[in-house]
């Protein structure tokens, strides 16, 4: 008898790959996303970067010429919902799309066992899968050992945050079983181009295009659930993540604002979760400043 994981290997020899990824003054990062792609047992049929007018993109020259891969280069930074909205109106039709940070390294058989996975016969309801996110230190090309995300959750107070940031990762979580998550976060969704289409906005964007940036990846896995797709976190996929910041307090005060009204704009478009606790957090950005700037003015001194 065949079972279901022998269906979804021979499935998955048909089944096309596209990975987009958004770039915004990226160059200490972008060489080793795209050679983790590259470099994948089995490649992702077309790959697009799409630059977002970065001060100096000369970096982008130094890319390596691949199969399927291309550059798209806009005239102006119109943020990273908007850029990766333009990417999947170009990638063309394929069986699944994933929305890749440029600080996001793909290990050797993520793919390959992604869509294995996603092809198996039990799993055609799950419309977007990611895997166990590992902290990278890009000034030493390295993992620092601690866990980045396994998934986005939720307090009961309404606060969204990257299940397990910081703790150790023990090898041993990796045969962990599959689970069920509330979101995932935006460096790494792998996405079954079904359940993309069915969430689509009536102008084709993926991507809410007024968020420009943070919150998307919330935003949008919570239209995927409502319309029935399972969103799954698999811990034996493995992913190194940089991650672009270093807390709210390196933060610009312009976008802890779009991070916090973008946490508005999910609270009313999910029933009012949360917020009392995003209304204060949007109303205090100001109040933060003003500590963040006496902080630093006293470390200084």
């Amino acid at each position: 008898m065949i079972n279901s994981q022998s269906k979804g290997v021979a499935a998955a020899n048909n089944a096309t790959v596209a990975v987009i990824v958004v770039t915004y003054n990226s160059g200490s990062v972008i060489r080793l996303c795209v050679d983790a792609l590259a470099n994948q047992s089995r490649r992702p049929d077309t790959i697009l970067v799409v630059d977002n007018n970065s001060a100096d993109a000369g970096y982008l020259e130094e890319i390596p010429a691949a199969s399927g891969l291309s550059i798209i280069r806009n005239n102006s930074n119109e943020g990273f919902c908007a850029a990766n909205n333009r990417g999947y109106r170009m990638a063309g039709d394929h069986s699944y799309v994933v929305f890749l940070n440029p600080d996001a390294f793909l290990h050797r058989d993520f793919i390959q066992r992604a869509v294995e996975w996603m092809e198996r016969a039990d799993n055609a309801n799950v419309g977007m899968l990611s895997g166990t996110l590992l902290g990278f230190d890009i000034r030493y090309k390295r993992q620092t050992g601690a866990i980045d995300s396994t998934g986005v959750f939720q307090t009961w107070y309404g606060k969204w945050y990257d299940r397990d940031q910081g703790e150790q990762w023990l090898e041993a979580r990796a045969s962990s079983p599959c689970e069920d998550v509330p979101a995932i976060v935006g460096a790494l969704m792998f996405c079954r181009s079904q359940a993309i289409e069915s969430v689509r906005a009536r102008n084709g964007d993926v991507f809410n295009a007024r968020f420009f940036m943070y919150k998307e990846d919330i935003d949008l896995s919570l239209r995927l659930r409502k319309r029935g797709w399972r969103l799954v976190y698999r811990p034996s996929l493995i992913c190194d993540h940089c991650r672009g910041w270093r807390g709210r307090r390196n933060m610009s005060i312009q976008s802890r604002y779009m991070s916090a009204r973008n946490e508005l704009r999910i609270c009313f478009s999910n029933q009012g979760k949360g917020l009392v606790y995003s209304t204060l957090k949007f109303l205090f950005v100001p109040i933060e400043e003003i500590f963040i700037r006496l902080s630093r003015l006293v470390s200084r001194s």
